[in-house]
């Protein structure tokens, strides 16, 4: 059976995508004792407060309707930001060549983060070029990863 975040993901794809927006990631998460769907909704010219809100009024209805979360959670909206989560195929796919800053559970070269550029991956590994060689990392010991922007 397909997890919160993949039901949810189906449910409201659609929806976002007729109202002329990308569906970027759905994460489900508690954080402390509360509960947080979080919806990052993307298009070409960016995203503003009111986008925001347009989707949140379109799905909010859909989500209770469903009722896949049992608990109360606060339903957010937003764009996924400059620098940006990547957590499935399709952004890792959107990234290769761009830098990125990957985090790890355990230090590899006395490192838990490595910068570099996503030269490539596959099912279980990434590779990141550094200024120092090519590193590749098993996807399973990467806790975050994202895009980094050169302020």
């Amino acid at each position: 059976m397909a997890n919160i975040e993949e039901r949810v993901e189906e449910l409201i794809k659609p929806k976002i995508e007729n109202l002329g927006y990308e569906l970027y990631d759905v994460e489900y998460a508690k954080e402390g004792k509360n509960y947080f769907l979080r919806i990052f909704i993307d298009k070409k010219e960016g995203i503003d407060l009111n986008d925001c809100e347009t989707v949140n009024n379109e799905i909010d209805a859909l989500l209770d309707t469903a009722d896949y979360m049992k608990q109360q959670y606060f339903l957010e909206v937003s764009s996924p930001g400059i620098e940006r989560t990547l957590r499935k195929q399709k952004h890792l796919e959107q990234n290769l060549g761009a830098e990125v800053v990957v985090s790890l559970f355990q230090a590899i070269n006395h490192q838990k983060q490595i910068e570099g550029i996503l030269k490539q991956f596959d099912e279980n590994t990434i590779t990141i070029q550094t200024n120092e060689q090519d590193l590749v990392i098993e996807r399973k010991s990467i806790s975050h990863m994202k895009t980094k922007y050169n302020w």
